[in-house]
């Protein structure tokens, strides 16, 4: 099953919030994070450049676009303030191996300085 990877900015703890087109993700369930990157276990796929036929059929209103665009935006802490990195770029994965969760969610009592 393809899947879709996404390197996370410098500066992302633990504490992170993953939207995928403004619709919120659930660590576990719909991605795993692999050292620097979130692994998604679904296909991602930003639409890329438009030919200038494509460009130009849009322009005039002859034909609309229709492909897939996803948009991966994180949300989280940096020195006090809140980021949104938004838009990150997407790689897409055609190995077909099953994500790993080799950095799960901590709970509080294991957080250090906690």
């Amino acid at each position: 099953m393809p899947v879709a990877r996404v390197t996370l900015p410098r500066g992302v703890g633990s504490s992170y919030e993953v939207y995928i087109n403004g619709v919120r993700q659930q660590p576990g369930a719909d991605f795993v994070r692999e050292g620097g990157e979130l692994v998604f276990r679904r296909p991602l796929a930003k639409e890329g450049k438009l030919g200038f036929w494509r460009w130009l059929s849009l322009f005039l209103g002859i034909a609309g676009t229709y492909r897939q665009n996803d948009s991966v935006d994180v949300v989280y802490d940096m020195d006090g303030r809140r980021v949104v990195a938004t838009a990150l770029p997407i790689i897409p994965d055609e190995t077909g191996e099953e994500p790993v969760d080799r950095d799960p969610p901590r709970s509080e009592e294991e957080r250090p300085g906690a």
